[in-house]
Parts: C-alpha cells; sequence; structure tokens
C-alpha cells in the first residue's frame, strides 16, 4: 500500500504539534503494519541553538523520538486507535550509527512486528541516503 500523507493530513493522526512534531510527511503507509516518513533536517530546528552550536547534531533520543512518531502514524491509522495517544514503553537495541546535520533528509522506516490490544513493537531504522543513522526496538502503549 502506498498511502502518502502530507503534514496536514499528518496532523489530523498524530497528537503531536510543532515544536515537537518531528516528521515532515509520510511516504508510505500500510495501517497497522509499517510506516516511511520523512524528516528534513534545517539549521532553523530548535534544538540546534545548543546542540551543538560550533557543529550542529541532530540529538539521537529525538531521531528515535522521529522514529516512534513514525510509527505511531501506522497504529493511529487504524480506527480503533484514532484519537488516542501513543506513549513509549521501552527502547532496546538503540545504535547510533551516523551524525544526523542540517541539510540531511532522515528516512524513517518502522515495521511493527507485534501489536496487541494497546501495546505494541516496531523495528525501527532511520537512514541517510543509504547508510543507517540510527536504529532501534521500540515498544508503545496506546492511551
Amino acid at each position: 500500500m502506498n498511502n502518502e500523507l502530507n503534514i496536514e493530513d499528518i496532523m489530523k493522526v498524530l497528537p503531536h504539534r510543532y515544536p515537537f512534531l518531528l516528521i515532515d510527511k509520510i511516504e508510505c503507509l500500510d495501517p497497522g503494519k509499517r510506516a516511511i516518513g520523512i524528516k528534513n533536517v534545517t539549521m532553523n530546528e530548535y534544538f540546534f541553538q545548543g546542540h551543538f552550536p560550533q557543529e550542529p547534531v541532530m540529538p539521537g533520543v529525538l531521531i528515535i523520538e522521529a522514529l516512534a512518531q513514525t510509527g505511531a502514524v501506522a497504529v493511529l491509522s487504524l480506527d480503533k486507535f484514532k484519537g488516542k495517544i501513543p506513549y513509549f514503553a521501552g527502547i532496546n537495541k538503540a545504535k547510533f550509527r551516523r551524525k544526523v546535520a542540517p541539510g540531511d533528509t532522515l528516512k524513517l522506516e518502522v515495521e511493527l512486528v507485534k501489536l496487541r490490544d494497546a501495546y505494541g513493537i516496531g523495528n525501527a531504522v532511520a537512514k541517510v541516503g543509504d547508510q543507517i543513522a540510527a536504529e532501534a526496538e521500540i515498544m508503545f502503549m496506546i492511551g
């Protein structure tokens, strides 16, 4: 399935808002199964003011959050979860392999490997071009 969502459509699904909405578009959506999102990293991001002014680097925790938001789109697109809030339940096997800087485009790929009731697990990978920037197993609850 190849459902694309622009920022307005994403905001209909996710409860996140500026400055904490960390995805710009969804390129591919298969509700309840997977999503591929895009984050265009610009120097205008609020976190670059302090991380680090001499060498701007996107914080790893925000890359993981962007992945979680992408996965949340896949989950919250299901009718039974519309209007709900996604919460982290855990992060396993997080690895950071490449720094992410202004001008980079992050491709955020999340595949849901378990979804039961209001609990799930997703395998998540963030890439810049063909290089892996970060990867993790993310666990979540829907409230």
